[in-house]
């Protein structure tokens, strides 16, 4: 849903001006997405958004594409090694190095499992709501890691 969310902003930016966050809330409402103004300033910080005499504007560099993101699945595939849960909490080994970027693509996931994520060197600790979307989720990441 982020993931819709954070495309929907750019092609609203790239289309024209939008001079304050209210009406880049306007225009997301418009095409489907509903947010509170919390979620909409997160949005623009993690897009590295800039505001300008003319309103937001999206980063100068060229920002990554869909299609240049590497998959949760591969990068669980490369970096995993065990999955293990504690009731509510999923612990994945990884390579060193390996635990940022499976953090950071199940954050990005935005799954519902998943209430966050913590990751060390070679350690993620993900928490879940309950035992039960727990089990479901290390299910879910076993397959991937393989």
């Amino acid at each position: 849903m982020k993931h819709q969310r954070h495309s929907a902003i750019r092609e609203i930016l790239s289309s024209g001006n939008i001079a304050n966050q209210d009406d880049l809330r306007r225009k997301l409402a418009a095409v489907g997405h509903h947010v509170t103004q919390a979620t909409l300033s997160r949005d623009i910080h993690e897009l590295n958004l800039s505001k300008g005499p003319n309103g937001y504007r999206l980063p100068n560099v060229t920002t990554s594409t869909d299609d240049d993101l590497p998959e949760t699945f591969d990068v669980l595939k490369n970096f995993g090694l065990e999955v293990r849960q504690a009731q509510n909490l999923i612990v994945i080994i990884t390579t060193t190095g390996g635990a940022q970027p499976i953090a950071a693509n199940i954050d990005y996931e935005d799954w519902p499992e998943v209430v966050g994520t913590i990751a060390g060197d070679d350690t993620v600790l993900i928490i879940c709501p309950d035992d039960k979307r727990a089990a479901t989720l290390r299910g879910r990441i076993e397959t991937y890691i393989g």
